[in-house]
């Protein structure tokens, strides 16, 4: 597994960018970088399993490891959906976090991760777009809220 690791200041409260993070309707804007049309299957809680689809019947499956809310949520991946089926996987520890910490009215979010070197260069080139996107969402917009 290879370790990475991303960060940024966004100008908003940590509960503001969570709601970016993790709303339903703010989720797949920002991960549309990732993939156009995706979207998420979980209720964010500790212990859950989440789908996450890429639009076209493909994605990842995981189990939401912690959830405290505003502050860090890890998920756990555990698997592929492949044609729409899940296939599980035994990576071990591959872990996605996202840790939020305020301070002064803005916040630092960090995401790090642990995954398979296949998929390094992908994220390396993708997760700064990421972050820009959630970034440019939580200082404009006042819309978003969710119950995590």
């Amino acid at each position: 597994m290879e370790k990475i690791k991303f960060k940024t200041t966004i100008n908003a409260t940590k509960e503001k960018v969570w709601d970016v993070l993790f709303g339903v309707e703010s989720y797949p804007q920002w991960t549309a970088v990732f993939a156009e049309g995706s979207s998420v299957e979980t209720d964010w809680k500790k212990g859950s399993k989440a789908l996450f689809h890429d639009g076209k019947g493909d994605g990842m499956l995981a189990l939401i490891e912690e959830n405290i809310p505003n502050q860090y949520l890890s998920i756990k991946h555990i698997g592929e959906i492949k044609d729409g089926k899940e296939i599980p996987h035994n990576w071990g520890e591959s872990f996605e976090n996202y840790t939020l910490t305020e301070k002064d009215g803005k916040t630092e979010l960090i995401i790090d991760m642990e995954i398979i070197k296949e998929w390094l260069d992908y994220f390396e080139k993708t997760w700064p777009k990421a972050l820009d996107k959630v970034k440019e969402m939580a200082e404009k917009r006042n819309e978003y809220h969710v119950e995590t």
